[in-house]
């Protein structure tokens, strides 16, 4: 008890920081660049789609999201972390309910069921998934202390709200997700003192995972063949992948300018959401890429510093999680288009087309900026289980 009121009273001494201003800019100027490039990216596909009426189609609905997604970071920033630690189980329950609603009232795309329609609103449970699982993974960490060290509890505790997300997405042929909420947890496990050995076996078995699972499907197994030898069939399963590279190529040290793409008329699919970065390579060139590149690692960089003030061991290990999503993402994204990596179809965070996930991943870097808040304030010692 008389620790508990030290603890008070010094909280009450402790005046509330404001936000992390530099990672504030950052994001900021992540947000302007990306629905820039998407204008330029899109506007062609826009007029196609709309009968050359409209340019700035997918720029619309994009600036949309974006706004709701400041608004979002705007309140996420200005809740205390406490609540994020109260609610971290009921989120988790309802987005896997979400999960289960699309395998019955989802909308089906390329082979694969991952959208549902709410009071119009059409969106991926997957980008709530994401978020829910480092949620409830960061509350764990907290309340398992060093017994996370055990394999009862930093394996197989944890390893269970896993599989409680990739079961519904593993159903949903949502192979991209599996890799990258699978990697992220396990980010957050070696953080959280998980026995490295354990962490090894488990990506282990994650790859013979990942070898069926190509195996039996179809899609995924033309996606593999396509990234080891795309001018097998530069007509069908190699085109997209070869056509980005083509982009990549032609834009050479300075770009051809702003604007001025050739293959996002219609040569390069897609090439607005996942295949968008290929797009900034052929008008800003090595030197635009190269910035863009070092943009994102400012970013990853300053989370990371935030993560480790943080005050306590709930708010870093959910911060360093938020964080290592983004940069996954990026990392994947980046790798896939420049035929390092098969295609997974995973978008590049800030720039990609894809409402949901801007607006998600805006509001997750609210929380970075709400968890910024305690970055002057003593550490709290904290009981392990």
């Amino acid at each position: 008890m008389a620790s508990r009121n030290v603890i008070a009273k010094e909280n009450r001494r402790e005046k509330p920081d404001g936000v992390d201003v530099p990672f504030l800019i950052l994001i900021l100027m992540l947000l302007g660049v990306g629905l820039t490039m998407l204008y330029s990216a899109s506007y062609a596909q826009s007029e196609y789609d709309t009968g050359y009426t409209v340019s700035t189609r997918y720029l619309q609905k994009q600036a949309a999201c974006a706004a709701l997604g400041l608004a979002a970071m705007y309140f996420f920033s200005r809740i205390p972390v406490s609540f994020w630690y109260r609610f971290a189980v009921p989120l988790y329950g309802i987005s896997i309910a979400l999960l289960l609603s699309v395998l019955v009232f989802g909308r089906s795309a390329n082979g694969a069921q991952r959208w549902i329609n709410i009071g119009g609103l059409q969106f991926q449970p997957s980008e709530i998934a994401k978020f829910t699982l480092i949620l409830l993974l960061a509350r764990l960490t907290r309340r398992y202390g060093g017994a996370a060290r055990e394999f009862r509890y930093g394996v197989l505790g944890f390893s269970c709200v896993l599989l409680g997300i990739l079961i519904p997405l593993a159903l949903e042929k949502h192979l991209s997700a599996i890799l990258l909420m699978g990697m992220v947890a396990v980010v957050m496990m070696y953080v959280a003192g998980t026995d490295p050995k354990w962490l090894l076996l488990g990506a282990t078995g994650a790859i013979a995972f990942v070898l069926v699972y190509i195996r039996f499907m179809g899609y995924a197994g033309d996606r593999v063949t396509a990234w080891l030898h795309p001018e097998q069939d530069p007509g069908d399963t190699g085109y997209q992948i070869l056509q980005s590279l083509y982009a990549i190529g032609s834009g050479g040290v300075f770009g051809r300018g702003f604007g001025k793409s050739r293959q996002k008329y219609l040569y390069l699919p897609f090439q607005y959401n996942d295949y968008i970065f290929p797009i900034i390579c052929e008008e800003l060139g090595l030197v635009g890429a190269v910035g863009i590149m070092l943009l994102f690692s400012a970013v990853i960089l300053r989370g990371y510093w935030i993560a480790l003030r943080a005050r306590d061991r709930f708010s870093t290990v959910l911060c360093a999680g938020l964080v290592s999503l983004i940069a996954l993402q990026t990392v994947l994204n980046l790798g896939v288009v420049t035929n390092l990596l098969p295609s997974t179809g995973i978008s590049l965070p800030f720039f990609s087309y894809g409402g949901t996930a801007l607006a998600v991943n805006l509001g997750e870097m609210g929380i970075v900026l709400g968890i910024s808040r305690q970055r002057n304030r003593s550490k709290l010692q904290e009981a392990e289980l």
